[in-house]
């Protein structure tokens, strides 16, 4: 499955993206900045994710550069991490935010956030653009710093938040740490 789905997503994020910026104003009427902010970041990740995965080039980058060549980062990881993942976490945030108030949704600016962190992290290691990077400074650092700033919400529901987001980076390390055990002298064609 991940064969013939995997050329395929990021082409299904495009179309995704604009459909739910065409849509946003209607399922956004009369609701609120606060609840309008946790919906933008469904789209806000998709762009990122346009810009990291067009090409296949933050898969091949991580197993390039960060991980020495070595063939760490799988498709179905990649999968795995961005729909299920990222879209699933942005979509449970809106929910949450829509159902018991905005601050329960404070999980996806804070995963956008943690994402840009990470990925000025491996700018700074390696000394060079990285796919995603442009998107986690020109978009996520803004938006997310201002959706944390005008969202009304208690420090617990900041703290689970940010522990949400920070368990979901955590949780993409276990696949790569595995895949990397498994070959770990398996090098990559250069």
């Amino acid at each position: 499955m991940t064969d013939r789905f995997y050329p395929h997503w990021v082409a299904a994020t495009a179309v995704l993206l604009v459909m739910t910026l065409l849509y946003a104003p209607f399922a956004l009427a009369g609701r609120g900045e606060a609840l309008a902010l946790i919906y933008l970041f469904g789209p806000a990740y998709m762009l990122h994710q346009l810009e990291e995965h067009a090409g296949d080039r933050f898969r091949a980058y991580a197993n390039r550069r960060v991980f020495g060549g070595r063939e760490a980062l799988s498709k179905a990881t990649v999968l795995w991490v961005n729909l299920p993942g990222v879209w699933g976490l942005n979509l449970a945030a809106l929910y949450a935010a829509l159902g018991f108030g905005p601050g329960w949704g404070l999980a996806a600016p804070y995963l956008a956030v943690v994402n840009a962190v990470a990925h000025c992290g491996v700018a700074l290691r390696f000394r060079e653009y990285n796919p995603g990077l442009a998107t986690a400074l020109g978009l996520f650092f803004p938006l997310g710093f201002h959706a944390l700033g005008a969202v009304p919400a208690t420090l617990t529901q900041h703290l689970v938040g940010l522990g949400v987001a920070v368990a979901i980076h955590a949780a993409i390390v276990i696949p790569v740490l595995r895949q990397l055990r498994r070959a770990p002298a398996q090098q990559l064609a250069a």
